[in-house]
């Protein structure tokens, strides 16, 4: 998955560093796309040196290489870089610069969106001692926004619920969603699995999770059992196509990053 980088390592830990040399510069334009050279077997990014963004802000280490956030969109033409969005950049890329730019693209966000205070509309300022915002008027502290949401496999016998989304991601996925306000994770499978197709899961059982900061998210992976019959009534709304989908049958996803194309795999394999 995204996050297995081993032995690299990510430390998220927040530290009021200043970018220089050889430090990777993390610079989004407008509409979110990361200044990125695409030209070789991996992604890389412009260092500190090539890309002189005015306003930055330390957003994490990778094995002990520092990456910076350019908090103003950035538009500087560099030779061999050139801006692609963080999809684009998933079907082509993996390893730890494809974590390190779904990570930045977090946080980048979470900045983006938060510029004004939302109690006395004063313009929030960086702190300089942990990961959050403050409002420099009333005090008001703003910490990075995770969405929590689910991946379920449900299951009947031998075959696996594939759906396909109506909108978005166009290869095969699972029943997916965000948790709402005063639910549980294993309330939300439940009601997921029924809205999207008709099915009452049963047996509700952890499997793993992984940040996926694409949509700012902590997903955590599900299975359940299809209680009944199993008959499929598909919310057209959200998905194109929903069916049951013997193990030897399972088309993977392109690439190992998803929580998604693991179950799907383990589900293939018979380890689940």
């Amino acid at each position: 998955m995204i996050q297995d980088i081993y032995p690299d390592r990510l430390d998220n830990s927040f530290k009021p560093h200043t970018p220089c040399g050889d430090d990777l510069m993390l610079c989004f334009d407008s509409d979110g796309r990361l200044l990125t050279d695409t030209s070789g077997a991996l992604l890389r990014f412009p260092t500190a040196r090539q890309a002189h963004a005015e306003r930055t802000v330390y957003a994490f280490s990778v094995s002990g290489q520092r990456f910076f956030i350019a908090l103003s969109p950035y538009s500087c033409p560099l030779p061999e870089f050139g801006h692609h969005s963080i999809r684009e950049l998933r079907d082509g890329f993996g390893g730890r610069e494809i974590f390190a730019a779904f990570t930045a693209y977090h946080l980048r966000q979470w900045y983006t969106d938060n510029v004004f205070c939302g109690r006395c509309a004063a313009e929030l300022a960086p702190d300089t001692h942990e990961r959050a915002l403050r409002c420099p008027e009333c005090g008001n502290v703003i910490y990075p926004r995770i969405n929590p949401a689910v991946i379920v496999g449900v299951t009947r016998g031998d075959s696996l619920l594939i759906t396909r989304y109506r909108r978005g991601y166009a290869h095969n996925a699972l029943v997916a969603g965000f948790t709402e306000i005063g639910e549980t994770l294993e309330q939300t499978v439940a009601r997921e699995v029924m809205e999207e197709t008709g099915i009452t899961a049963a047996n509700i059982r952890y499997y793993k999770s992984q940040p996926w900061g694409m949509a700012q998210d902590l997903l955590a992976g599900f299975f359940c059992d299809a209680a009944g019959s199993g008959e499929i009534h598909m919310d057209s709304s959200e998905l194109k196509y929903a069916e049951w989908v013997r193990r030897e049958d399972i088309v993977l996803q392109p690439n190992s990053l998803s929580l998604t194309n693991e179950m799907m795999q383990m589900f293939r394999d018979g380890k689940v």
